[in-house]
This record gives C-alpha cells, structure tokens and sequence, in this order.
C-alpha cells in the first residue's frame, strides 16, 4: 500500500452505497494511473491505493427539518465533548503511524517516510472530517495522534490532501466553524500539510435550495468557499487528458469549480438534492490522482 484513503459521506446515503461510491471512486484512480502512467510521473515507482470507509447514519426525509436533523447529527459526532468521532480518527491515524516501515528498511513503499494520507468527504461528511481533525488537533486533545507528539521528528504524520466534494457547510465555515485548521496567530492549526481542495456545482440544489432555508446563505458545494483565514485559489475541474500543474493545487485553500462535470441529469436536477452526489466521474478521480501524484 502507498496511498490510504478515508472517505466520509454525506446525506441521505445507505451504508452500501457509501462504499460502493467510495470503492469506483479509489478504483477509478487506480485504473486511470495504470492506463496513463505518462501523465502521472511522480507515481512511477508505484501507486497501491487502499481505502478506509467510514459509515454513519445520514437518512431522514427529504425537506428542511430532514436537512437540519442530518446537520446537526454530523456537528454532535464530532463535537468536543459530544461526538466519538475525533477519537476513531485518532486512533485509526495513531494505529497508521505506529505502524508504517521503517524509512531505513529495503524500499517496499514510494515514500520513505511510509504510507501518504489522503481524506476525503462528500457533503455533511466534509463537516464531519474538518470537525474531527481540527478537534484532534487541539492542545487537549487525548494524546494519540502520531502527527501531533511525532516519536521520532523526521517522519511527521500528516494529511498530505484532502477532498471534499459538494461540502455541506456555510461559506464562511473555515472562518467561523472551523477556526482552527488553518495556521493563524493563536495556534500552528491542523497537520495538514497539502491542499484542502473543495469542489462546487450551481447544479447542487442540497447546498444551494435547502442549505439557503435551513442556514440563510447558499452553502461551500453550490458557490464555494467565502471568507476563510488563508488565501484561495479558485480553479477549474479539468478533463483526464489536462494535468493539474503544481501552481494550481499548491494552496492551502482551493475552490473547484465543477459546474460542467457535476450537473446530474435531467431528472435530477429537479430533485431534492440536484446534482449533489454527481461526483462519480472519470474528472473526479483524476483530481484524487493528481492530488496523490503532487504529493511525492
């Protein structure tokens, strides 16, 4: 294994669903790179994606007090003091630490320093990640994060990227929900050491339609991320046959747009949710490649 993915979803999506999602997603990546090793050099020397799929209960009935009862549901699972989330996470990424090969050992992986991270949520399960690894990274945090008290300095724990596919959070969350993952004059922020890369569709009607009643505002999946505490990169999806150059990804904060791509068809468009989960596409995976691929 090279690459671990956690993969966090959002609402109204079935436990088999989720990682069936996940699964084509990963799989996706995987074949994209076997069939075009020439576009992702930096993975020459191997690209063994793993996946990890966490599943929580995200079904209610699709109208506004549906839609709050999911948010709210999401915030209380990662919440200090609430949630047991924060501590699955630790735990698993403590556990991943604990174990990876010594750097010194024969090369079996791509990274000397061991295995790369990579999250990924769609939705309430982007809030869901932030919440986590921005609790995770407090001072009182339980002590069981290998990133946060490293044993040995050279080897680091960290997210090396992290997706989030139609967020499910206002536009000014990083300002006002999450106010510690980014660095800023009170703290060092979360460990995360690549790009938090949020797409966004004006097809997405779950962040646009029912995230304006519910929160006032159309949410991060329909416009993007607004106010933030680090400065944005505003960029497009791009085809297969596009590389993403550094220049693009190489940003704290980077907003996708992926309103030609992610559009659902006809009949979606006038659901509930519009086009909210139509991320299952060949562009998809090919940003999660690029993102791996920029990471070495």
């Amino acid at each position: 294994m090279t690459d671990l993915y956690v993969y966090v979803h959002g609402w109204q999506t079935a436990p088999e669903v989720a990682a069936r999602r996940a699964t084509a997603l990963v799989t996706r990546a995987r074949d994209l790179r076997a069939a075009h090793p020439d576009r992702y050099p930096r993975l020459a020397r191997g690209y063994r994606p793993a996946l990890v799929v966490v599943r929580w209960p995200s079904s209610s009935l699709p109208t506004l007090g549906g839609y709050r009862r999911i948010r709210d549901r999401a915030h209380a699972m990662s919440a200090p003091g609430e949630g047991h989330a924060p501590y699955v996470l630790a735990h698993l990424l403590g556990y991943l630490d604990a174990r990876r090969p010594d750097p010194a050992a024969p090369p079996v992986l791509a990274n000397r320093d061991g295995q790369y991270l990579h999250l990924v949520g769609h939705s309430f399960g982007g809030r869901f990640l932030c919440e986590a690894v921005q609790w995770a990274a407090a001072p009182d945090a339980p002590r069981v994060l290998g990133w946060s008290t490293p044993a040995q300095p050279g080897r680091p724990f960290t997210v090396d990227s992290m997706v989030v596919f139609q967020m499910a959070a206002p536009r000014d969350a990083f300002d006002r929900v999450f106010p510690s993952l980014f660095p800023s004059g009170a703290g060092s922020g979360a460990p995360l050491r690549g790009p938090l890369v949020l797409t966004h569709s004006r097809w997405d009607r779950a962040t646009g339609f029912w995230h304006l009643r519910a929160e006032g505002a159309a949410g991060i999946g329909h416009s993007g991320a607004g106010a933030a505490p680090v400065p944005q990169f505003h960029t497009r999806l791009l085809p297969v046959h596009e590389p993403y150059r550094l220049s693009r990804l190489d940003h704290r904060l980077v907003n996708v747009d992926a309103g030609e791509r992610f559009r659902g068809s006809a009949r979606t468009r006038l659901a509930p949710a519009g086009a909210h989960s139509d991320f299952d596409h060949p562009e998809s995976a090919h940003l999660l490649l690029s993102l791996a691929e920029l990471s070495r």
